[in-house]
Protein backbone atom coordinates (compact mmCIF):
# COMPACT_ATOMS: atom_id res chain seq x y z
CA UNK A 1 0.00 0.00 0.00
CA UNK A 2 1.30 3.13 -0.96
CA UNK A 3 0.79 6.25 1.59
CA UNK A 4 -0.45 9.25 -0.38
CA UNK A 5 1.53 11.52 1.87
CA UNK A 6 -0.05 15.07 0.70
CA UNK A 7 -3.34 13.74 1.74
CA UNK A 8 -1.90 12.47 4.90
CA UNK A 9 -0.63 15.75 5.62
CA UNK A 10 -3.67 17.81 4.94
CA UNK A 11 -5.69 15.64 6.93
CA UNK A 12 -3.26 15.39 10.15
CA UNK A 13 -3.22 19.59 9.59
CA UNK A 14 -6.83 19.37 9.68
CA UNK A 15 -6.67 17.47 12.90
CA UNK A 16 -4.12 19.34 14.58
CA UNK A 17 -6.42 22.66 13.78
CA UNK A 18 -9.51 21.37 15.83
CA UNK A 19 -6.77 20.40 18.64
CA UNK A 20 -5.06 23.88 18.43
CA UNK A 21 -7.35 25.80 20.74
CA UNK A 22 -7.05 23.10 23.68
CA UNK A 23 -3.11 23.66 23.10
CA UNK A 24 -3.44 27.55 22.86
CA UNK A 25 -5.77 27.58 25.69
CA UNK A 26 -2.47 26.71 28.07
CA UNK A 27 -0.49 29.12 26.12
CA UNK A 28 1.44 26.04 24.12
CA UNK A 29 1.01 25.27 20.74
CA UNK A 30 2.16 22.60 17.99
CA UNK A 31 3.69 22.68 14.13
CA UNK A 32 3.58 19.68 11.90
CA UNK A 33 6.83 19.27 10.52
CA UNK A 34 6.62 16.58 8.12
CA UNK A 35 4.84 13.04 7.59
CA UNK A 36 7.44 10.80 6.35
CA UNK A 37 6.86 8.19 3.72
CA UNK A 38 6.03 5.66 6.39
CA UNK A 39 3.26 7.00 7.76
CA UNK A 40 5.07 9.45 11.04
CA UNK A 41 4.18 12.46 11.75
CA UNK A 42 6.82 14.56 12.98
CA UNK A 43 5.73 17.83 15.27
CA UNK A 44 7.55 20.84 16.61
CA UNK A 45 6.02 21.59 20.51
CA UNK A 46 5.82 25.80 20.72
CA UNK A 47 5.06 27.65 23.59
CA UNK A 48 4.19 27.02 26.80
CA UNK A 49 4.52 23.20 25.63
CA UNK A 50 8.38 23.50 25.08
CA UNK A 51 9.13 23.29 28.91
CA UNK A 52 5.90 21.74 29.98
CA UNK A 53 7.08 18.37 32.09
CA UNK A 54 3.51 16.82 30.95
CA UNK A 55 4.28 17.23 26.87
CA UNK A 56 5.03 13.62 26.54
CA UNK A 57 1.57 12.41 27.87
CA UNK A 58 -0.48 15.48 25.83
CA UNK A 59 1.52 13.91 23.07
CA UNK A 60 1.08 10.36 23.63
CA UNK A 61 -2.53 10.66 25.00
CA UNK A 62 -4.01 13.41 23.53
CA UNK A 63 -2.52 14.14 20.42
CA UNK A 64 -1.36 11.11 19.06
CA UNK A 65 -4.46 9.46 19.80
CA UNK A 66 -6.68 12.65 18.06
CA UNK A 67 -4.48 12.41 15.33
CA UNK A 68 -4.92 8.28 14.89
CA UNK A 69 -8.65 9.03 14.90
CA UNK A 70 -8.81 11.34 12.61
CA UNK A 71 -6.43 9.31 10.22
CA UNK A 72 -5.74 5.77 10.38
CA UNK A 73 -3.08 5.41 7.89
CA UNK A 74 -1.23 7.34 10.83
CA UNK A 75 1.60 4.92 11.86
CA UNK A 76 2.77 6.75 14.53
CA UNK A 77 3.61 10.60 15.86
CA UNK A 78 6.90 12.01 17.24
CA UNK A 79 8.27 15.03 18.52
CA UNK A 80 11.60 16.82 17.04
Amino acid sequence: MTIDNQNIYRRVKDALEQLRPHLQADGGDVELVQVTPEGVVKLRFLGACLGCPMRQITLTQGITRFIKKAVPEVKGVEAI
